[in-house]
C-alpha cells in the first residue's frame, strides 16, 4: 500500500507537471487552486483596502477608513471561526464565503466611506477577473503547460518548419501581395498606437477564439483513437486537454508569425527605400536603424515594423485556421497530438487503477443499453 501510494503520488506530480491537474481525481477549485493562490489573494486584498483610505480627506476620515479596514478583516476572522478554525489562521479551503468576501468587501471601503460608488464598483470588477485568471492559472496548470511547451520548443519547433514549408507558397503569395501595397502601409501607419495594437489584438483574438472552438473536436477524435481506460473523460479533463493543444498550437503559431515577420523586415530593409516609403505613406516616418550596404542604405523604420507586424498577424491567423481546417496540415497535427496524449493516457489508466485498489470510487464506463433494453 505504500508503495502504491508513492506511486499515486508520483503520478499526481506528473499530472501537475505536464499542465493536466483535473485528472487529479479529488482536484478541486477550493483545496487545490485558490487556497495555493492566498499569498496573492491576500496582497491584493490589503493594497485594495489602503488605496481605498483618503489620506488627503483629514484624520476624522482616515480613522473611520481605518475602522473600516479592521471591521473588513474581522469579518474573515469571523469566517475563521464560523469554519471551526482559529481566529487568525490561513484557511485550508478558500470556498464560496471567502470568494464572495475578497469580491465584495474591499469595494465596500471606497462606496461607505468616500462615496465613490464607481470606484467600488471597479474594484469588485477587478477582484472577479482576477479570481478568474487565478482559477485559469493554477487551475487548468497555464503555468506547468508553459513550462512543458518550453522543454518542447524544439520538437514544436520541427512540426512548425514541416508543415510551414508545406504552407509557404499561399502565405507567401498572399502576405507578398499585401506587403507590396500602398493601402496596406496607410492602413498600418495611419491609426495611432492605441488603435493600431488594437488591431493587432483582435488578430490575436480571432486566432484564439478559432482554435478554442475547434480544439476541443480534435481532442474527443484524438480520444476515440486512443485507449483512455474503462472510464471515460470526464469534462474538466476534456478542457484541460484541449487548454494543452490549445498552447502546443498557439507556439506553433507563434513561431510561424515570427518567422514571417522577420523576413519581411529585412526584405522590407532591404527593398522598401525611403523615397518608396515617402510616395506611399501619409505620416511622416521614424528612421530606427540605418546601415551602409554594398553602396547603399538599409533603414529599418518603424513604419516598417508596423507593416511587418501586420502582415505577420495575419498570416499567423491564416495558419491557425489552415492547420485545422486543411486536412493535410490537420492530420499531421492530430497524430501529433495523438503521440503526445497517449503516455498521459497511460498514466491516467493507471492512476484510476491504483485508486480503485485504495478503495476511492471511481465514475465506471457508460454502457449502451441494448436492443432488448439490457446493457
Amino acid at each position: 500500500m505504500r508503495d502504491d501510494d508513492a506511486r499515486i503520488a508520483e503520478l499526481e506530480r506528473r499530472f501537475r507537471r505536464d499542465g493536466v491537474p483535473n485528472l487529479i481525481l479529488d482536484f478541486s477549485a477550493a483545496e487545490d487552486v485558490f487556497t495555493r493562490a492566498i499569498p496573492f489573494l491576500t496582497l491584493v486584498f490589503v493594497l485594495e483596502v489602503v488605496n481605498a483610505m483618503d489620506i488627503d480627506a483629514g484624520w476624522v476620515n482616515l480613522l473611520f477608513a481605518l475602522g473600516g479596514a479592521a471591521i473588513l478583516f474581522g469579518a474573515f476572522g469571523v469566517l475563521n471561526v464560523v469554519r471551526g478554525r482559529r481566529f487568525f489562521s490561513v484557511p485550508s479551503r478558500v470556498g464560496t464565503p471567502e470568494l464572495v468576501a475578497f469580491v465584495a468587501l474591499p469595494g465596500l471601503l471606497p462606496v461607505v466611506f468616500s462615496g465613490q460608488l464607481l470606484f467600488g464598483f471597479n474594484t469588485v470588477l477587478l477582484n472577479s477577473a482576477l479570481l478568474l485568471l487565478v482559477y485559469l492559472i493554477i487551475g487548468f496548470g497555464v503555468v506547468s503547460l508553459v513550462r512543458w511547451t518550453g522543454r518542447r520548443f524544439f520538437s514544436q519547433l520541427g512540426a512548425s518548419l514541416s508543415v510551414l514549408v508545406r504552407a509557404v507558397p499561399l502565405l507567401l503569395f498572399f502576405s507578398l501581395v499585401m506587403f507590396f501595397t500602398t493601402e496596406i502601409w496607410q492602413v498600418f501607419t495611419a491609426p495611432g498606437p492605441g488603435a493600431f495594437w488594437s488591431a493587432m489584438a483582435l488578430f490575436v483574438l480571432l486566432a484564439m477564439v478559432f482554435l478554442a472552438v475547434r480544439l476541443p473536436g480534435v481532442v474527443r477524435e484524438v480520444q476515440d483513437e486512443s485507449a483512455v481506460g474503462d472510464v471515460p473523460l470526464r469534462r474538466k479533463e476534456r478542457l484541460n486537454l484541449a487548454a494543452v493543444a490549445l498552447i502546443s498550437e498557439m507556439l506553433q503559431v507563434t513561431f510561424v508569425s515570427a518567422a514571417i515577420w522577420l523576413f519581411y523586415v529585412v526584405l522590407g530593409a532591404l527593398l522598401v527605400s525611403t523615397a518608396v516609403r515617402e510616395s506611399w505613406l501619409v505620416t511622416p516616418d521614424d528612421v530606427i536603424w540605418s546601415i551602409a550596404w554594398f553602396g547603399d542604405t538599409v533603414q529599418v523604420s518603424e513604419s516598417l515594423l508596423r507593416v511587418a507586424t501586420g502582415v505577420a498577424a495575419f498570416a499567423g491567423l491564416y495558419y491557425a485556421v489552415t492547420i485545422l481546417v486543411d486536412s493535410a496540415y490537420r492530420d499531421q497535427f492530430v497524430d501529433s497530438l495523438s503521440e503526445e496524449l497517449r503516455g498521459t493516457f497511460r498514466r491516467r489508466s493507471e492512476y484510476l487503477e491504483l485508486q480503485r485498489k485504495r478503495g476511492v470510487p471511481v465514475t465506471p464506463p457508460v454502457m449502451r443499453a441494448g436492443p432488448s433494453g439490457g446493457t
